[in-house]
């Protein structure tokens, strides 16, 4: 859609959240004749989005809530540099969720929510680079696959998990060492095999890109406010349940005590959207899983994401230099960054790249810690509220938040222009849980 076509406004629309999520939704409503203002306390990209591991992760169909995991919980309160850790101090407060993250790995459920998993995935990448193409920024894009790599791990078991993805309808392919290393000539001679994602990319920049999104956006008439937003107000703060008229507006009031008025409200604030969704009378099971990168500044080789089956962690190269990713925490948004969690990741990025970081010290990173917003069933709330016309939501779109960007954009924007969505979108819905 042209500027021009867009001068013929739908109707104000205030976002909550200037992350990649908001920022591509942003875009969206603006194309389809919007007039948007996003609000951030933060500013452009500065959570999750900024510091994520850069990855199109495609490949990951599976929900997070596993049997095969069962096993392994009491390790993750004992070993506090595990790649799966629940701080002690707030294990009382984590366990609603993860009551409800253990039903979620019961067969039925967790075969419905992998579907529903796989049904974004399949049509997030096409999305990405509609969005980055019209943005003008497809620099930030690269479509080079991915490699999941294996460290003496027993041949039966790398089948296994080759003809797991396979059967999930993932496009993969199984590499011995060798092959592994004809693709990455850097990676350590202990690789023994590996899963070469052929359908995945990666961005050398997420924070950049970001900032892109943004640069496009505020270019066709938007505006992004570097404020907080504390209440929703009127009508929209009594829960009565009752269904407001769309030619209602939406009221709210800032930090600074300033009120805003908008047509419709996006809420797409990533791990801080559950007090606001609460205000409309929604208890959503949110919660903030802590995701650490040691950012090293030796630039690899690599020209694809590298992931470690042994070592639970990602390795991606990037424009100012390689990023070392992963672990999971679930300490809730107050507690500070464990430097501990982030400097774990160094000996493991040596140990895959024994020539790039030969000489290098965990000092020479930068540390970093992000809250992905997640929910039990590992899927996203999209669409509109059952009772509030004009209030719409965005968020918990755990570790793919960057992956589901512009298909959830897509979707989102179409609901909220009242068009029917490329895909049914019931699935995501914010009253799920009851």
């Amino acid at each position: 859609m042209s500027q021009s076509t867009m001068s013929a406004t739908k109707g104000t629309v205030t976002i909550v959240g200037a992350g990649i999520v908001g920022l591509a939704t942003g875009i969206e409503l603006q194309r389809a004749g919007h007039k948007v203002q996003i609000i951030d306390k933060e500013g452009i990209g500065a959570g999750a989005s900024k510091g994520n591991a850069g990855h199109f992760a495609t490949e990951q169909v599976f929900p997070l809530a596993d049997p095969a995991m069962l096993p392994k919980l009491p390790g993750m309160l004992i070993d506090p540099l595990g790649p799966f850790r629940i701080q002690p101090r707030y294990f009382v407060k984590a366990a609603p969720w993860f009551m409800r993250f253990l039903v979620n790995m019961l067969p039925s459920k967790r075969a419905h929510n992998a579907q529903a998993i796989k049904r974004l995935n399949e049509q997030s990448i096409e999305a990405l680079i509609a969005l980055t193409e019209f943005c003008g920024c497809s620099e930030f894009v690269t479509l080079n696959g991915s490699l999941l790599v294996f460290e003496g791990t027993p041949i039966e078991v790398v089948t296994n998990e080759y003809e797991h993805y396979l059967g999930a309808g993932v496009k993969v392919r199984m590499l011995t060492g060798n092959e592994v290393r004809q693709l990455e000539p850097s990676l350590s001679d202990n690789i023994s095999h590996g899963l070469y994602f052929t359908h995945v990319g990666h961005t050398k920049d997420p924070y950049q890109l970001c900032q892109a999104i943004a640069n496009k956006f505020i270019a066709l008439g938007g505006e992004i406010l570097t404020e907080e937003l504390t209440s929703i107000e009127n009508e929209y703060s009594d829960c009565s349940g009752s269904s407001i008229s769309g030619d209602s507006k939406v009221t709210m009031r800032l930090q600074t005590g300033e009120k805003l008025t908008s047509d419709k409200l996006l809420i797409a604030s990533g791990a801080w959207s559950k007090p606001l969704v609460k205000q409309l009378g929604y208890s959503v099971p949110l919660e903030s899983e802590r995701g650490y990168h040691l950012m090293m500044p030796q630039i690899s080789s690599l020209t694809r994401p590298v992931a470690s089956y042994n070592r639970k962690f990602i390795i991606t190269p990037m424009s100012e230099g390689t990023r070392l990713a992963g672990t999971v925490e679930f300490g809730g948004l107050q507690a500070p960054l464990v430097n501990a969690r982030a400097d774990c990741l160094f000996p493991h990025g040596k140990a895959l790249l024994p020539e790039l970081f030969a000489g290098a010290n965990v000092a020479d990173g930068e540390r970093w810690m992000g809250f992905r917003p997640s929910l039990p069933d590992s899927l996203p709330i999209l669409g509109g509220s059952p009772n509030h016309a004009n209030v719409f939501f965005s968020f918990g779109h755990q570790h793919l938040g960057l992956t589901w960007s512009g298909i959830t954009a897509k979707l989102v924007s179409q609901a909220m222009s009242g068009l029917p969505t490329d895909m049914d979108i019931s699935d995501y819905r914010i009253d799920r849980f009851g």
